[in-house]
């Protein structure tokens, strides 16, 4: 993945379209007290297991709040989208399949794993795992996002899915983990 970062800098963030800061306060057991928080949007996260490859289709891109931790930026997650239409959420994780990864999969294969709370210390917001199976004759394009998205569609071999989730030099989530756990215990013992 071609990846060069120029002038990279924090600004002041003056008219926020995805992630609004502020700072709560409350009175804990008497106590006043505050905290700053991030309001940000709900989102959904797909599994993707390709059989007939025996992967698991992820999607590999730049992430500037990485990045500004330190290394490169780049990290290996599911295909996901933020919530933010006034859809179901099986027609947000369709469409994002279809538009990160370029496959089309049916509704009523989109299976609910579970909802999980992410950056609980800044935002609260949750996510919300689905899994689905592709294979080749479900692709319509290569997939890689829309909006000028930098999207990169690897995939992971099952045979090498688990060394991949202890290496520590791949910037992964931990809903990706929770999620190759999950297929690891439902879907497949390897």
């Amino acid at each position: 993945m071609k990846n060069i970062i120029e002038d990279f800098k924090l600004n002041r963030l003056d008219n926020p379209c995805f992630a609004k800061t502020a700072l709560v306060t409350f009175k804990q057991n008497g106590k006043e007290k505050s905290w700053e928080i991030v309001e940000s949007h709900d989102s959904v996260a797909i599994l993707i297991y390709h059989k007939d490859r025996d992967s698991f289709v992820l999607v590999k891109q730049f992430r500037p709040a990485v990045y500004n931790r330190g290394g490169d930026g780049i990290t290996v997650e599911m295909c996901a989208g933020i919530i933010d239409k006034d859809k179901s959420l099986e027609q947000i994780a369709k469409e994002e399949i279809e538009e990160e990864c370029g496959y089309s999969v049916q509704i009523d294969s989109i299976e609910r794993i579970t909802k999980v709370l992410s950056a609980v210390g800044t935002s609260g917001s949750t996510q919300i795992i689905y899994y689905a199976e592709v294979d080749d004759s479900m692709k319509i394009s290569e997939g890689g996002g829309v909006d000028d998205e930098q999207i990169e569609v690897i995939e992971v071999p099952i045979s090498e899915a688990k060394s991949f989730m202890y290496d520590e030099s791949i910037g992964k989530t931990v809903g990706l983990m929770f999620a190759f756990m999950w297929w690891f215990e439902k879907k497949k013992k390897i």
